[in-house]
């Protein structure tokens, strides 16, 4: 007879070996189509690896690639870890990106030097506010926040569709729905010179690293973990757990909101319906991926990136399709997940008591 049970304390090494040889895992298993495809999988890895580390252009576009990815995984990390699942990061990276637009297109007469701050401000605000709203009606009414959030995500996005093509519309873009552009002086410096990469990475590892010290090193971490592991618990224990429920939708839909302040303001300078290639789907693989970890949200989100860019070149240079990227990604979340269950509990074998 096998039966189930937790594992008591698994070490350090051995949670952290489980993203990695999920990873490598998942690899593995995208061989298979690989060699279905008439491809031979070392060549095609190698063409991945050269398209993300053969030039400092590529590892400049593998990292612009993961900027918004670190966001709205950090935006997915820290919901999840108090158990309020928000699935809406992609409505609120658009939220953040039309408040960018909006302020950033010279709407306002604000000077040169406030007017960066406060389209990240209002950007981060934007996003923040499309996520207290399904958390206010999960508090006040126990409404389902997977639903409102995922919901909310498709009416954003018609809502979208309505400004750029009445408020935001661009004037010289001739019936295109697009939006105005984004003055210079409201976009964020680049990082490099003739590359794409630019300072929004810099303000998501800032955050990534304040987030982990928050979470592991202060009283609202702790909180918020307390919340997470059994809300009854921390609700006997004295913690306000609406409270802290309602910070933690706060903080990440603000989060998600500066993924789609770094696209516009960092990247593309204007707004278009088709910013986000899923990015806040995405955000959700990448913190499963990172064991809700804000640190592993980084790693996760530069494996993932690598992966996508990288599959791009391969895609390029063998004539392989680049829908192995949505394989690999899938497959890592799915052995992440089996390895997550591998690492908590253990299968053990017991003889069955004789009949007396």
């Amino acid at each position: 007879m096998i039966r189930i049970e937790p594992r008591e304390n698994p070490s350090r090494a051995f949670a952290v070996g489980i993203p990695v040889l999920s990873a490598v895992i998942a690899l593995a298993l995208a061989a298979i189509p690989l060699l279905a495809a008439g491809a031979n999988p070392i060549t095609a890895y190698g063409e991945m690896a050269k398209g993300v580390f053969g030039s400092v252009f590529a590892f400049s576009e593998m990292l612009t690639r993961a900027t918004p990815l670190i966001f709205t995984g950090l935006a997915a990390a820290l919901a999840f870890r108090a158990k309020l699942w928000n699935i809406g990061a992609e409505g609120q990276l658009y939220l953040g990106a039309m408040a960018a637009v909006a302020i950033g297109s010279g709407v306002l007469d604000i000077s040169g030097i406030l007017l960066l701050p406060l389209i990240i401000l209002l950007g981060a605000a934007a996003g923040a506010a499309g996520m207290a709203a399904p958390t206010y009606l999960k508090i006040r009414f126990g409404a389902d926040e997977v639903v409102t959030t995922l919901l909310l995500n498709f009416i954003i996005l018609i809502f979208l569709q309505m400004m750029l093509e009445g408020p935001l519309q661009d004037p010289m873009s001739l019936g295109w729905p697009q939006s105005a552009p984004v003055l210079d002086q409201g976009m964020l410096p680049p990082l490099m010179d003739r590359m794409r990469i630019h300072s929004g990475l810099i303000i998501a590892l800032v955050l990534a690293g304040i987030a982990q010290f928050m979470l592991v090193r202060s009283v609202w971490g702790f909180k918020l973990r307390a919340v997470g592991e059994n809300a009854a618990a921390a609700r006997h224990a004295g913690i306000n757990v609406n409270r802290s429920l309602f910070g933690a939708a706060i903080i990440s839909g603000g989060l998600a909101g500066l993924a789609g302040v770094s696209e516009v303001a960092g990247l593309k300078g204007y707004l278009t319906s088709d910013l986000s290639p899923g990015f806040g789907y995405t955000g959700i693989v990448v913190a499963m991926l990172a064991g809700l970890s804000p640190v592993g949200v980084v790693i996760a989100a530069l494996f993932i990136a690598s992966v996508f860019v990288g599959a791009d070149s391969m895609s390029r240079a063998m004539g392989v399709s680049s829908f192995l990227a949505d394989l690999v990604v899938s497959m890592s979340l799915l052995c992440v997940l089996v390895g997550g269950f591998i690492a908590k509990y253990r299968f053990v074998r017991s003889k069955s008591e004789s009949a007396t």
